[in-house]
């Protein structure tokens, strides 16, 4: 099976930085209570930041294909490398990367014996470049060493164990070109020059056998080979099935191509086609929620088990052959168990578990012998600490519209751990990126320490979520700052129904979009929230269009389709109305503003020219700028830096629990042009603080 590991962009504004989602928790019927509830916030242990933002201990754990290497990411002089150790003795173990600035946090394995590949770009930029380490030698090889390029990794196979394939935007920046790229030599050979499809989808021989290509109307065509060197439309996707709709993988054997399908239904299916007669076979459905997941073979690529997720992931075994397997991994406890790596035999997997009270810990799982072998806790120093519950809810919005959501109680508010709030505490509503993302249920960092804090945490699954049906996400259409925010609130108003909160202590928080929703709550809603905490969140939705990254071209006809049309008078007026900076003069609450200066998605204009225009009109603002980030803070050192502020922020609006600032701006790149003397604590912190700036 071709491991498919591609940057492609994808039609979001996603934003990883805002959660650490690994997985889901207990529910209420599995839920334990604590043996001791605390009477107040003040008998809580105050969990550290840097238990929580730090890096990691160890984290994305893998094994070789064939068994030889196990390999996980983990901090070098505290900067995030790849380590490896022979599977039998991790005493062993050794980095083999050596970044000293951003950190390394996407590899893989290739099927070249000692060979690892990693993906790594500049500063925040995303322009990813593929590096090949050679675990004998040691060599480290850039194999996309062009300026301005991003790699869009297409795969690597068993079948072609010494190339990768590889698409590369150095001849053009929107479109990515396909390459043969030999790992020992980085030699590139050109497989198809690009003359404008979105994607391909190649099989194990590096054949590509299926492009994509965005049409004016906003849908998409499959095409395949004509077999002379040219391409012919074999399939149409209408514009309402885009997002949802797509060709994963082929088998092995090129003869089965796996479909995740939304025409002519709601919820995404997933289907077996044929690749020679197109006959179609129904896998799994879920009526309630998209299949989102698929568990193949590592040798045939055979479908062997696939996931949905409505309240919480829920895996079903498509073949009998690893149905034992499966169930033995429930055994680790109510939460969520995945498989993350098989060697190519599938004798060995990795396994991750966690739930929302517990990061992920990960274990080597032997088929054979049935022995699950605990290896490593990504955060040991969350061990004992005390990490909450999450609690699915399903809220209904003023036109009858279901939103799942997950809401997260602090200790004290929730004594008998039932998942409903004893007393009315402040509450910071989180909302996710994308749009066209969603929440789920699992740990996450931002989640649990808000809680640590003294606040409930609600995250809403608004219109345009993805993973409830295709009618869901297109209701979303030409509704952002419309009927999207009033899910929001929506949402803040069954909290307030249900005792979690009162009407005067709510917050809204987010990044990218959930950061342009926290702006347009304070300029559209600016009585419903108490202050706001937006994260690279765009303000002008023109010049948000005019500023994404070239390589976006494929999908601009669906922002434009979803959001609004700046090339028409009636579309740049729609897209103007919804833009937060026309109502900046209806912010009359505390905001706090953060961004990445190379941010590609949302520019630092974005939150440059709101600020100016608060500060024309005299309103209070704090922006804290980070000269070396992106979209969302990949360097702990900037995680901690900016929620140590957000902690004070929050605690002078809501009147929650702050850990001092200390020494969290300690190598973080943090500068603060405006704003700092609203924050306690802040402006005597950058007094001290020399701002640090890896690329």
């Amino acid at each position: 099976m071709l491991r498919r590991l591609s940057l492609v962009p994808a039609l979001a504004l996603a934003l990883a930085a805002c959660g650490e989602r690994a997985g889901p928790a207990e529910t209420a019927e599995t839920a334990t209570p604590p043996a001791a509830a605390p009477a107040s916030l003040d008998e809580v242990e105050l969990i550290p930041r840097e238990a929580l933002f730090g890096n990691p201990e160890r984290t994305n754990v893998q094994i070789s294909p064939d068994g030889k290497y196990l390999s996980w990411i983990a901090p070098v002089d505290g900067v995030l490398n790849v380590w490896i150790a022979p599977a039998g003795d991790l005493a062993a173990a050794r980095a083999v990367t050596r970044d000293d600035a951003r950190g390394i946090r996407q590899y893989f394995w290739s099927y070249r014996p000692d060979t690892l590949l990693y993906l790594r770009d500049t500063g925040g930029d995303e322009d990813f470049h593929l590096y090949a380490v050679d675990l004998t030698s040691g060599e480290s090889r850039d194999l996309t060493p062009y300026a301005r390029t991003r790699a869009s990794v297409m795969g690597v196979s068993a079948r072609q164990p010494d190339a990768v394939l590889v698409g590369m935007n150095d001849r053009d920046r929107q479109w990515h070109d396909v390459y043969r790229v030999d790992l020992g030599s980085g030699e590139r050979t050109l497989v198809e020059r690009n003359t404008g499809f979105a994607s391909y989808l190649a099989d194990d021989d590096f054949r590509l056998r299926m492009a994509f290509r965005s049409r004016p109307d906003g849908g998409r065509d499959v095409l395949k080979p004509d077999g002379q060197g040219g391409w012919t439309v074999a399939e149409d996707i209408p514009f309402d099935d885009v997002i949802n709709t797509g060709y994963t993988d082929f088998t092995a054997d090129g003869r089965t191509a796996y479909l995740f399908e939304s025409r002519e239904r709601d919820t995404v299916a997933l289907f077996a086609v044929d690749a020679d007669s197109g006959e179609r076979k129904l896998l799994l459905e879920n009526p309630r929620a998209d299949v989102s997941g698929l568990l193949a073979d590592p040798r045939t690529g055979v479908a062997q088990a696939a996931a949905s997720n409505y309240l919480r992931e829920e895996w079903s075994v498509l073949d009998p052959a690893i149905g034992s397997d499966l169930e033995k991994l429930k055994a680790l406890g109510p939460g969520d168990a995945s498989v993350r790596s098989r060697t190519l035999d599938d004798r060995t997997w990795i396994v991750a578990y966690s739930a929302a009270e517990a990061p992920e810990t990960y274990y080597r799982y032997d088929r054979a012998s049935g022995e699950l072998a605990e290896l490593f806790s990504a955060r040991p120093a969350l061990d004992g600490k005390p990490l909450v519950p999450m609690w699915p809810q399903e809220i209904r919005s003023r036109d009858g519209l279901t939103l799942v959501s997950y809401l997260t109680l602090p200790p004290h508010a929730d004594a008998d751990a039932d998942g409903r709030a004893d007393a009315p505490v402040p509450m910071v509503l989180l909302v996710h990126g994308g749009p066209w993302a969603r929440d789920d249920y699992g740990y996450g960092s931002y989640d649990q320490w808000l809680a640590n804090r003294g606040y409930a945490v609600l995250s809403v699954n608004y219109r345009g979520s993805t993973g409830f049906g295709k009618n869901f996400l297109n209701r979303a259409n030409h509704e952002w700052a419309g009927k999207m925010h009033d899910d929001l609130i929506d949402a803040v108003q069954w909290a307030i129904d249900g005792g979690v909160t009162t009407r005067e202590q709510v917050a809204i928080m987010g990044g990218s979009y959930g950061g342009y929703a926290t702006l347009v709550g304070m300029t559209f809603t600016p009585d419903t929230f108490a202050c706001g905490v937006d994260l690279v969140g765009p303000s002008n939705l023109i010049t948000l269009f005019e500023t994404f990254p070239a390589y976006w071209a494929s999908f601009m006809e669906q922002w434009y389709r979803r959001v609004g049309d700046p090339r028409t008078e009636e579309g740049r007026k729609l897209l103007l109305e919804r833009s937060p900076i026309s109502h900046v003069d209806r912010i009359s609450k505390p905001l706090l503003i953060g961004q990445g200066a190379n941010d590609p998605r949302v520019v630092q204009a974005e939150s440059d020219q709101i600020v100016a225009a608060m500060q024309a009109r005299g309103i209070p603002v704090t922006y804290a700028l980070f000269p070396d980030e992106g979209h969302g803070f990949a360097r702990p050192e900037n995680n901690k830096a900016f929620n140590a502020v957000t902690e004070g922020f929050l605690a002078e609006c809501l009147g929650g629990r702050a850990e001092p600032i200390g020494g969290d701006f300690a190598g973080s790149s943090i500068e603060v042009p405006t704003g700092a003397d609203i924050v306690p604590g802040l402006a005597d912190a950058l007094k001290s603080h020399t701002p640090s700036a890896r690329d």
